[in-house]
């Protein structure tokens, strides 16, 4: 019963129930990115007639991030590229990280070494800071 209630009075937690009707409705699946999410066109590639352009969505697997999507499923959202990464067959070089989503404001964010946010104990002032005085 929750799922579908979530569904039903909130937006950030994957698909709610008109958006889950739109993809039924009018929707075609393209492809799925290796966190989860799937991502949609218009069935058969129809343009909108609003936009002049084929509609492109993707609903999320859990929480609504954007930064949860990959570069390549980010460019075909946007029209950057037409070939959607499913039906190309792109080999990433050995320099390429896997995708990650963007931690900040989170436990996983990145916190350097002398943050106050850090683990342990912030290391002493080295003394090559002078602080800036009036009038000097």
């Amino acid at each position: 019963m929750k799922p579908w209630l979530l569904q039903i009075f909130t937006w950030w937690n994957g698909q709610t129930i008109g958006t889950r009707f739109h993809t039924w409705r009018f929707g075609e699946r393209v492809g799925q990115d290796e966190s989860g999410n799937v991502y949609y066109r218009t069935k058969g590639g129809v343009k909108d007639k609003a936009l002049g352009i084929q509609r492109r969505w993707v609903v999320y697997n859990g929480d609504t991030e954007a930064s949860k999507i990959p570069p390549g499923w980010n460019g075909w959202l946007h029209h950057t590229v037409d070939v959607a990464p499913s039906e190309e067959r792109y080999e990433p070089r050995e320099w390429q990280q896997p995708h990650q989503q963007n931690w900040t404001g989170t436990a996983l964010a990145y916190r350097p070494k002398g943050s106050t946010l850090a683990e342990g104990e912030r290391p002493a002032a080295t003394g090559d800071y002078e602080a800036w005085t009036p009038g000097r």
